[in-house]
């Protein structure tokens, strides 16, 4: 997919031009993935293909984002920041990120420990939370009683949600309502971990139905909101 957004005040420079770092960010999470440096060529290319370049500046040449690993960025958005010096680049990975094969590349401390990769948006925050408590129940958990309970239960309790969201939007407060659908998005998270599925892959089916993303897979066999051809 070509990039809509062109970034303006975009100037030239001699061979490889002038460089601007230029920051990668899932577009369905929010997560960052990396950061590249572009000059002109890398980013016209970029907008010609829809698919991330960059300068590389060891070799001192364009490259392509997957080139030789098949992991390329489909981009989404292209953003120049309020002075001109840098670019945010929103793109879907098609893989992993990092040439280490972690989903991104800021995964490490400061003196080299691993860390999981940075959470992008606050859902995948609570995610992380709910699979750490799946794996290690703590005592007096709320969540671990939930797993404990299985999936029929944790089933129950996402219909009890959404009824109370449907009451409250109709009948009580905006806070209410806020609350209920918090409360909501925090049992689908939990009935998500329990069957081994995750929002990334919600997100990845919403970025289908906008036309974001084409990385492969069958389409949904039933789809109760707008399909990809509908608008929102």
């Amino acid at each position: 997919m070509t990039p809509t957004s062109t970034p303006s005040g975009w100037s030239s420079g001699p061979e490889p031009g002038e460089l601007r770092p230029a920051v990668v960010q899932d577009a369905r999470t929010g997560r960052v993935l990396m950061l590249g440096w572009v000059n002109d060529e890398a980013l016209q290319r970029t907008r010609e293909t829809g698919m991330a370049h960059f300068w590389s500046r060891s070799r001192r040449r364009l490259w392509r984002k997957g080139e030789t690993s098949g992991n390329v960025l489909r981009v989404v958005e292209i953003r120049l920041d309020c002075d001109g010096d840098a670019v945010l680049i929103q793109a879907i990975p098609a893989g992993p990120t990092c040439h280490t094969g972690q989903p991104s590349c800021f995964h490490r401390e400061p003196d080299g420990t691993e860390l999981l990769p940075p959470p992008g948006q606050i859902l995948h925050r609570l995610e992380e939370a709910v699979r750490d408590r799946q794996r290690r129940p703590a005592e007096g958990s709320y969540t671990a009683r939930l797993f404990a309970a299985g999936l029929d239960e944790i089933v129950k309790k996402i219909g009890e949600e959404a009824i109370e969201v449907a009451l409250a939007l109709r009948h009580q407060s905006d806070q209410r309502s806020l609350e209920e659908a918090a409360d909501l998005l925090y049992m689908l998270t939990v009935g998500l971990v329990a069957r081994g599925l995750s929002w990334d892959a919600v997100l990845e089916v919403l970025a289908e139905r906008r036309g974001l993303s084409r990385l492969g897979g069958s389409e949904p066999e039933h789809a109760s909101g707008p399909s990809s051809s509908e608008s929102l």
